[in-house]
């Protein structure tokens, strides 16, 4: 998938074709298909296509919308399952597609489309991120000029940066409005919403993100592959006679493993029983990023517990005698 055209290789016949990245070229892919393929109902295809953002998305709209089955593969497992490569193009890239969705043909997870209103809320999601990103990095500019500087100094630069940053708050604030209308509107969202920030620690944009990454709790079939996704899960660092530390995986989606950080200390600060459980722990010699880390395996294990369970959390220490 690019901006203006995809590649499509039809591995059965060993064809491939290029068209373009828009209605009238879909149209065409099918008829190209259908003239190789004769008479075949739907059932018997199976597209296979890498997710490239916003160029990706008419054409899974497009596949959706005429029943035809597919997948939609992350960049990096495709990149993981090819081994050693020299060059590259599209060409043998939709091969490579091809040839991978064939060999897992029996084990491939058809995607599902979410809904209008999840997906509105991804994309706002997404978007506040940016914001966020834009206006950290003009407060760190501004900091530093007027570390060195001082506050009067070139009143116009100092200014305009206030001005730049007060803009991308409001503007932050009505993402974070709209995003509430859009959860509010929605009652199993908002339901999905309320429960998890019943847990201590667990805050608006935690639940947000939460809900969006999987996909309203559809995407993932436990906490614990969560928990692999988002990069908090340890795993085992043992070879023949050695044994190392058991350390988390650098393959993670950093946004989450950071929001979880937040909320593990949180909870530290403000759950009695997670800041005890870390103390003992602390008091014990245990390392301080182990014990954080888990807290942070903790609460989304909780997350996905009243999701499943339907009810929020139960802080049952208040009750012990």
């Amino acid at each position: 998938m690019s901006k203006s055209t995809i590649d499509v290789y039809f591995r059965n016949a060993a064809k491939h074709r290029v068209f373009p990245n828009d209605l009238e070229g879909f149209e065409a892919m099918v008829e190209w298909l259908m003239e190789i393929l004769g008479q075949v109902t739907h059932d018997e295809m199976l597209f296979g296509l890498e997710h490239t953002g916003l160029y990706s998305e008419l054409l899974i709209s497009f596949l959706n919308g005429h029943n035809f089955p597919f997948t939609v593969l992350p960049g990096l497992e495709l990149k993981k399952s090819l081994g050693i490569r020299r060059g590259k193009s599209d060409k043998a890239d939709s091969k490579d597609i091809a040839e991978y969705v064939y060999e897992k043909r029996e084990r491939v997870r058809l995607f599902e489309m979410p809904s209008k209103n999840l997906e509105s809320i991804r994309s706002l999601a997404s978007f506040r991120e940016r914001l966020v990103k834009e206006r950290t990095a003009f407060k760190t500019r501004l900091g530093e000029y007027q570390k060195i500087h001082g506050m009067e100094d070139f009143e116009v630069y100092v200014n305009s940066h206030k001005e730049v940053i007060e803009c991308l708050d409001n503007q932050i604030k009505k993402i974070e409005a709209e995003t509430g209308r859009l959860i509010r509107e929605d009652r199993e969202l908002s339901r999905q919403y309320l429960l998890i920030q019943s847990i201590k620690g667990i805050g608006p944009q935690t639940a947000t993100m939460m809900i969006v990454l999987t996909r309203g709790f559809t995407s993932f079939e436990n906490w614990r592959k969560f928990a692999s996704y988002a990069g908090i899960a340890p795993f085992p660092n043992q070879s023949g006679t050695f044994t190392g530390k058991t350390r988390t995986s650098k393959l993670a989606n950093k946004r989450i493993k950071s929001l979880l950080t937040m909320c593990a200390v949180v909870a530290i600060q403000h759950n009695p029983e997670m800041k005890l459980y870390y103390e003992k722990r602390i008091s014990e010699g245990k390392n301080k990023m182990s014990t954080l880390n888990i807290i942070r395996n903790k609460l989304v294990s909780r997350i996905f517990a009243v999701i499943e369970r339907g009810t929020g959390y139960v802080d049952t220490m208040k009750y012990a005698a």
